[in-house]
This record gives structure tokens, sequence and C-alpha cells, in this order.
């Protein structure tokens, strides 16, 4: 199997998964962030764009926790 292979067979791994989850995480310190300014500034499209990027962040991240599930159900060591 070729390296690009392997990296590409990584991400629906428990590992390559969790790495997503918490990329994810740090995702949401910058959303945190912006809906911060955008309350100082009081601009309401900003905090219109924040909170559907935390929307997005928020589904993306269950979506990953649902495979996770997923792959520890199908693993016959895990019960």
């Amino acid at each position: 199997m070729s390296t690009v292979a392997k990296a590409k067979g990584f991400k629906h791994t428990k590992p390559g998964l969790w790495l997503s989850v918490g990329t994810t995480a740090f995702g949401a310190v910058s959303i945190v962030k912006d809906i911060r300014r955008a309350n100082g500034e009081h601009d309401t499209l900003r905090l219109i764009n924040a909170l559907a990027g935390a929307a997005a962040l928020i589904t993306g991240t269950a979506m990953l926790l649902r495979e996770l599930k997923q792959l520890g159900d199908d693993d016959v060591l895990l019960g």
C-alpha cells in the first residue's frame, strides 16, 4: 500500500477521527473570538456569520463523533 493510500485511510481510523475532533475544537476558539468581536462592534452581519460557522462546527463534530461510535460498534474487542 502506498503512503498516499495509507494517509487517506488514516481519516477513517479512531486516531484520525480524534485528530479531526481536536482540530475542530481549535476552530471553536476562532468562532468565539468572532462572536466577541461582533458583539463589541455591534456588527449584526459578523455575528450571523459567526453563528453560522458555529452551527457548521457543531454539525461537523456531531458527525465525527457518530463515526467514532460506529467504529466502536464494529470493533469486536470493545463489545
